[in-house]
């Protein structure tokens, strides 16, 4: 079947392999004067790819996922977006920013990592390193090896969040703020913590696991999601009041230009409910984030460009319990109008069978520290600098 969107596995490792650009692409025009903004939003609990951005033209997808399979007819239709891929019904508004071509998706995308520890994971994802142990983030990496004259040279890094991520630790100046409300906890998350102390003090875990306060909290969380209106509310209301935040911060002209804050709960191991329930929540919180950004960015949305990532993905099949386990590859979103966008980018393995990477998750095909490398600096860099010479117009507009 003729995909002419898609783009070829030698087309997109041709860089290098670790570069995400295409040679045969015309360079960015001479781009003095901008002033870019360059956000990244770290999903912490491996998102559902699949479920996010659905191959509704994949022969095997209805076998794949049966009644859970997303399609673009029925009552929550979801979203198409070319003749394979198709976005989940709860993302109106990055549905209309690709649309006015102001949002790309990237399937099919693993960092290095193979294993399933979401500690290890998101280490590898923030850190940008193959393995984990990094006590840096790559974002603030990049930003250190600036150029004076690249275009974001000698700015603070910013970051949401009583704790500063990872991604954005290390030597260039750090700028940190943290919203008034915090997220809400939801059983995933605790029980990642649990996890945790089980391995480092077995004595406190199991007084926490004990206490009723723990079940308190949790049924407060996400696990109601999907079963009543009430976790909703203070979940969106988070999402939203961070991505304003951050928004607000780096709109200003004495500002920071490059920044980063973390989603928790993605973690959906259990009645995830890609179109009713968990899921569906969640990503119709992050899309209300997206609109936030791109609201609270007013004039400076035309040189922005924020970057959705998540540590791997889930098993391509729907488990016992209607959830995903930890699987591989997965999506990158990227939103924003210093985009050239309104387009999925894949080397799309297919999810038959014997496609399936050790048979039971999306097979990666791109590597996401090629795409961000080239986001970063096709965003950031100045046309002198080498690695912006690499990087072509298929990611921002000139």
């Amino acid at each position: 079947m003729e995909r002419p969107h898609l783009a070829t596995r030698r087309e997109m490792l041709l860089a290098s392999g670790v570069l995400f650009a295409w040679a045969y692409m015309p360079s960015l025009a001479q781009a003095e004067g901008r002033d870019p903004r360059f956000l990244v939003i770290v999903l912490h609990g491996a998102l559902d790819g699949l479920a996010t951005v659905a191959p509704v033209g994949d022969p095997n997808w209805v076998r794949l996922r049966g009644n859970d399979a997303l399609l673009t007819s029925g009552e929550t239709a979801a979203l198409p977006l070319d003749n394979l891929f198709a976005l989940n019904p709860a993302m109106p508004n990055l549905y209309r920013m690709y649309k006015a071509g102001q949002a790309t998706i990237v399937h099919a995308v693993a960092s290095p990592y193979r294993e399933r520890s979401h500690f290890d994971g998101q280490d590898v994802l923030e850190s940008g390193l193959t393995k984990p142990g990094g006590d840096t983030g790559w974002l603030n990496r990049a930003l250190a090896s600036l150029k004076p004259s690249d275009r974001v040279a000698g700015k603070d890094t910013f970051a949401v969040g009583p704790i500063t991520p990872l991604i954005a630790r290390g030597s260039a100046p750090v700028l940190s703020w943290t919203p008034s409300r915090l997220q809400p906890a939801g059983n995933d998350t605790l029980g990642r913590l649990l996890d945790l102390y089980r391995h480092t003090d077995p004595m406190l875990a199991h007084a926490l696991e004990e206490r009723n306060a723990l079940a308190a909290i949790a049924s407060g969380g996400l696990d109601e999601i999907g079963h009543g209106p009430k976790p909703v509310g203070p979940l969106l209301a988070y999402f939203t009041e961070a991505a304003s935040g951050a928004a607000r911060f780096m709109a200003r002209p004495d500002g920071p230009r490059a920044g980063a804050l973390a989603f928790d709960g993605w973690d959906t191991h259990a009645n995830e409910g890609a179109a009713h329930g968990r899921l569906s929540v969640l990503l119709g919180a992050l899309d209300g984030a997206l609109a936030a950004i791109e609201g609270g960015m007013s004039a400076a949305w035309k040189e922005t460009v924020v970057a959705v990532i998540t540590e791997f993905g889930r098993t391509a099949r729907i488990n016992g319990t209607e959830g995903t386990d930890h699987g591989t590859a997965t999506v990158a979103l990227l939103a924003g109008a210093a985009l050239k966008g309104g387009r999925v980018i894949a080397d799309w393995p297919g999810v038959a069978d014997a496609a399936l990477y050790q048979g039971r998750d999306l097979k990666p095909t791109a590597d996401l520290r090629a795409v961000m490398k080239g986001t970063f600096c096709a965003t950031t860099c100045a046309p002198t600098n080498s690695h912006w010479r690499d990087t072509s117009s298929l990611i921002v507009r000139a």
